[in-house]
């Protein structure tokens, strides 16, 4: 009895071990830049106290309902438009490999072109403003969606499709039951790829064509000279990665539970 109490305390143990050290590490961080620029007299690096203050006033109050939320709408916007692409069209080139092969090329060079390069040529044709931003983050995040949709369509086991072909499985229920849950580990690894490219070309096109947003703040506050300002900006920015990366893994852990359970049955 003993030993299967020490079992079944240590996973529980490891886990709050592991919490605090992903509370106590930032905090550490933290202290330690406050207290070492608590005397900063640089123009360049403010006191953290200053920051701190310029973040609750510009981003508790009055500029997140005009440009942090207007910078989510428009990220997800465009990595929704890029899943979806991503893994249709990717579902399609899975299936064929021979169309795959024929398209490769293509589909190397537009991958390897980031969608930044491509603002220039989107001023030209769709203008300053949400149509470009949203446009330039799909392009630029459907990629890894797509080519790990194909990874993970052509990495199901062919002894599987073959029994659901001799068993007059439907197209439609080979590709909901089969195909997307035996694909989906590797789809939504494209997906958390995609969100971070997602976040840096958003940033990037507001800096460049846009007049409200995260990115815009961040521009204007350094153009300004309003250096704790422009500090409390990209704390932000940090802010919101961190709390987007953490809806991610819940929304993974959800759409994955099976796949998981699975593994622990097998180890």
């Amino acid at each position: 009895m003993a030993s299967g109490k020490q079992m079944t305390a240590s996973p529980i143990a490891r886990r709050a071990g592991l919490v605090l050290l992903e509370v106590l590490i930032p905090v550490v961080l933290v202290a330690t830049w406050w207290f070492t620029t608590r005397h900063s007299t640089s123009r360049y690096f403010p006191p953290l106290s200053k920051i701190t203050t310029s973040f609750h006033d510009m981003w508790v109050f009055s500029h997140f309902w005009s440009d942090a939320v207007p910078s989510l709408g428009r990220l997800f916007l465009g990595l929704s438009i890029a899943v979806v692409i991503g893994i249709v069209v990717g579902l399609v080139l899975g299936l064929t490999p021979l169309l795959s092969d024929a398209l490769a090329p293509i589909l190397e060079f537009l991958r390897a072109t980031p969608g930044v390069a491509l603002l220039p040529a989107a001023f030209l044709l769709l203008g300053v403003g949400p149509t470009m931003q949203v446009s330039l983050i799909a392009f630029g995040s459907v990629w890894p969606v797509l080519l790990n949709t194909v990874d993970g369509v052509r990495g199901i086991d062919p002894v599987v499709e073959d029994v659901a072909r001799s068993y007059h499985i439907g197209f439609a229920d080979r590709m909901l039951r089969i195909v997307l849950p035996a694909a989906s580990p590797q789809i939504m690894v494209g997906i958390r790829m995609a969100l971070s490219i997602g976040v840096t070309v958003i940033i990037f096109t507001e800096m460049i064509g846009a007049t409200n947003g995260i990115g815009y703040q961040i521009l204007q506050a350094q153009r300004s000279y309003a250096v704790a300002d422009m500090w409390s900006g990209i704390i932000m920015l940090g802010v919101v990665g961190y709390l987007l990366n953490l809806a991610f893994l819940g929304v993974d852990r959800v759409v994955l539970h099976w796949h998981r359970r699975m593994h622990a049955a097998v180890r």
